[in-house]
This record gives C-alpha cells, sequence and structure tokens, in this order.
C-alpha cells in the first residue's frame, strides 16, 4: 500500500487535509502497524479513486467496540458511481467482522452533500462533535 502514498495524499487533500506524499507514507505505515486501525482503497480502471479509514475503540459507555470512519473520499471524477456506498458497505463489513457493535462517522457541519449521502446510506445524526486543539 506503500506505493499508493501519492494518491493518499491526493485523496487526502482533495478531503481538505493536505498531505505530501512522504506524510502520506508514515500514515499508511503507522495504519499498517496498528491491528486497531484499518484503511481500504478502492480502484476504478485501475487507479485509487476513493478511500476509507477505519479505527477501532473500546466505548466504555456501550461496553462494546464501536468503529469510527475517519476519513471517506472519493475523487469528484469517480463520484455518483457507488463507489462511496461500496466503502461504507466494506467499512460496515470490517467493522461486523471486527466485533464492532456500531460503526460512526463525524463530518464538518459545512458538508451537506455529504450528509445527504450518509442519510441515504443509513446514518443517523446522533450528537455534536466538540474539539480542543492541543498545543505543545
Amino acid at each position: 500500500m506503500i506505493a499508493d502514498a501519492d494518491d493518499v495524499a491526493r485523496l487526502l487533500t482533495e478531503l481538505g487535509y493536505p498531505c505530501e506524499i512522504d506524510e502520506a507514507a508514515e500514515r499508511i505505515d503507522a495504519i499498517a502497524a496498528n491491528d486497531r486501525q484499518a484503511l481500504v482503497l478502492a480502484r476504478r480502471d485501475g487507479a485509487v479513486c476513493g478511500l476509507v479509514a477505519l479505527d477501532y475503540m473500546y466505548y466504555l459507555p456501550l461496553g462494546t467496540i464501536t468503529c469510527r470512519v475517519t476519513a471517506l473520499v472519493v475523487t469528484p471524477t469517480s463520484q455518483g458511481l457507488g463507489i462511496g456506498r461500496q466503502l461504507l458497505k466494506e467499512a460496515e463489513r470490517r467493522a461486523r467482522t471486527g466485533g464492532a457493535a456500531r460503526i460512526e462517522l463525524t463530518s464538518g457541519s459545512q458538508r451537506t452533500e455529504a450528509h445527504a449521502f450518509y442519510r441515504a446510506c443509513g446514518y443517523k445524526d446522533s450528537s455534536v462533535r466538540f474539539v480542543k486543539q492541543l498545543g505543545a
């Protein structure tokens, strides 16, 4: 998957998280080294056109595993072809296989098209997310 670092960097940048190829390679390595993480790439005509990244965590309030989608992106030219749905289905399959009782994702409030997509895929609005950046 390291060979796909250029594609991963491009997809993360499209998602709004600028990333250089060497950074993408490091991130791919970090996921590969962690059995609680997964990265799935989608290909169309041999070219990478999307990705989904997963994080499995023990969720204390429910006393079970939750799988979180930490990134989902499909190239603009491949949107509307069902690739995002396929990636989510694969994420759900992996979540079940990994023992997760539920799957969740977070989407920026400005991504209204993505929200409609997630709702169409059976996801429900459930909470408000708060974030605080931690300095050095």
